[in-house]
Parts: C-alpha cells; structure tokens; sequence
C-alpha cells in the first residue's frame, strides 16, 4: 500500500490523542511501516493490503521470550482503504547487514532462538504449512506443503506465476526437474510439525552485538520441520559475501550435539527444505517479475536438488 507519512500521521492523530512525530521505518513487499511515540513509549504502525499477516503476529507473540523477541501486536484493524497493525517497538540492526565477524558473535543467540521456536507449544493447533490467524495449518502433512510448491493457487497472492515463467522454457523445464527431485525425496520423509518463521531475512531479524533483540513479520511462517530456517540460511548464504566462510550446517551440527538433540535424517530433511524455498523464490520472481534473480536461483536450486548427497559431505 502506498501510504504515506501524512496519512499515517493524520490517521494515528485520529485514533490517540497523543501522539509524537510519525516516521518511515520501512516497506516490504505487502507492508509500509512507520514509528512514532505515545505515553513516553515506541510504536510501529504498519499498513498493508492483507490483515491476516497482521493477526499471525498478534497470534505469535504468544511465544516471545528472551531467546526469541517477538513484538506484542496492540491493535489491528481496517485503515486507509486496507488494515493497519500497532506493534510495541524493538530496537536494533538487521542482520542482514551484519559482517562475518558479527554474524559468528550472533550463531549461539540464533541457535537459540531456533531452538526456541522448535520448542513452542503447537498443542492448541493443528495442520502444516501456512498457518491462518486462527493459529491452525492448512494442510495435513508436511510432504503435502513442499509439493505444493508447484501449484499455481488460484487464491495465493503470487497467482499466475506460471504463466509467466513458462515465457522462458528452459526456466520452466528447469523448475518441472528440480520439482520432480523433490518428489523422489519426500517419499517417506519424517514428518516434523514445529514452528518455523520462514523468511529470516529480509530484514525481519534485529540485532545488537551478539544479541537478537527482535524476529519480526511472521506473516510467511509455516509448521513443519525446524530444519527450514536453517536451511533459509544455507539456501541464501552465496547472496551475503560477507558470510562466505561461516559454515552454517557445521555449526549447527555442533550445536545440536552440545544439547543432546537428535536430528536423524537431517541431510535429506535439510535438501528438501532448500529445494522448496528454491522453488518457492522461483514462483514469486516470474510474478514479480525479477527476471535476474531468476536466472540465478534457477539453476542454483536445480544443482541442490541434483547434488544433495555431494553438498552435504
């Protein structure tokens, strides 16, 4: 949504009597967001088209502790010609621009807001995949969520996406075959149902030093395997130079010993989880159009999926 600053002001003016200056903070793809103050306190507001992001990280919140921070959502509700969202405000910079250095400071503080989000509480929901504002999954199994990623919903925010990356047939041809190697690896896969944010970066994670003070925007998370955001990381890590040399499977196989926890059939777990944000990345740039970042995630993901064994040696 194109709001802008004097709308956003206008519109907070109107629903509290005491509010400070508003300010740009950020857009996302589906978002604006802004800051401002009231009763001595830090405030995000954020205007978007889709309420149901914004009641996910309402329902969220719930499971904010220190090792995952997740901003208490306050008000939610229609604005503007869309929905609007009043967080608390969390401080600090994003990890995305974080050097190596930095990045090794913040392993043990990320490793423990995964271990987190693996440990909620899902008792009171139920289902797989994308999750709605009720807290519960759409699917019934997590297999069923990664191959879906070929499916061009009618009812998804990115349809049509076929259409348009079938303008180039190798693209197309490319993505059939790394879909039907996804195919071969979940047969049998084990079925894991835990709480997964599924977009880490993006700006979405806040840091100070070695600390993470805020996960934000959970409007794309899904249950299913932890390994997901794990995988995010290794999936993305060549498009962060400055990570290059920080080996982010090793370290979390040390991690996952240092606590006892098993992980079995993680090499296969951890492919399957890389091909369907491969496939899913693809799906979103033919929509939007991002015709460079598609010859690059391409042919990146088709080698995943064709050497899974021979990448995690």
């Amino acid at each position: 949504m194109g709001i802008s600053q004097a709308e956003a002001q206008t519109f907070l003016n109107a629903q509290y009597d005491d509010v400070g200056e508003v300010a740009p903070l950020g857009e996302g793809v589906w978002s604006r967001a802004f800051s401002f103050r009231r009763a001595g306190r830090d405030y995000v507001a954020r205007f978007g088209a889709y309420q149901e992001d914004f009641l996910k990280d309402q329902f969220v919140s719930r499971y904010s502790s220190a090792a995952l921070p997740i901003p208490r959502v306050v008000a939610v509700g229609e604005a503007l010609g869309g929905y609007y969202a009043i967080s608390e405000r969390l401080f600090g910079g994003c990890i995305d621009t974080v050097d190596g250095a930095q990045m090794r400071a913040l392993l043990p503080a990320l490793f423990a807001a995964l271990d987190a989000a693996r440990e909620a509480d899902l008792s009171a929901t139920t289902g797989y995949g994308g999750w709605g504002a009720d807290g519960n999954g759409a699917w019934p199994g997590w297999r069923q969520v990664l191959l879906a990623v070929n499916t061009d919903d009618p009812a998804s925010r990115g349809h049509g996406w076929r259409q348009k990356l079938a303008a180039s047939p190798e693209a197309l041809a490319a993505h059939e075959e790394t879909h039907g190697r996804l195919v071969e690896l979940t047969d049998g896969l084990p079925t894991e149902r835990h709480l997964i944010h599924s977009d880490l970066l993006h700006y979405n994670v806040l840091v100070e030093g070695a600390r993470i003070t805020g996960v934000l925007d959970w409007g794309c998370s899904l249950y299913g395997d932890h390994l997901y955001d794990l995988a995010w990381l290794c999936y993305w890590q060549p498009w962060f130079p400055a990570w290059r040399d920080i080996d982010f499977l090793g370290e979390a196989l040390r991690h996952w010993a240092s606590i006892g926890l098993d992980v079995p059939d993680w090499q296969r777990r951890l492919t399957c989880c890389e091909i369907h944000i491969g496939l899913g990345e693809q799906a979103y740039q033919a929509y939007a159009g991002l015709w460079d970042m598609l010859e690059k995630t391409v042919p990146y993901t088709l080698e995943i999926a064709r050497n899974e064994s021979q990448l995690r040696l």
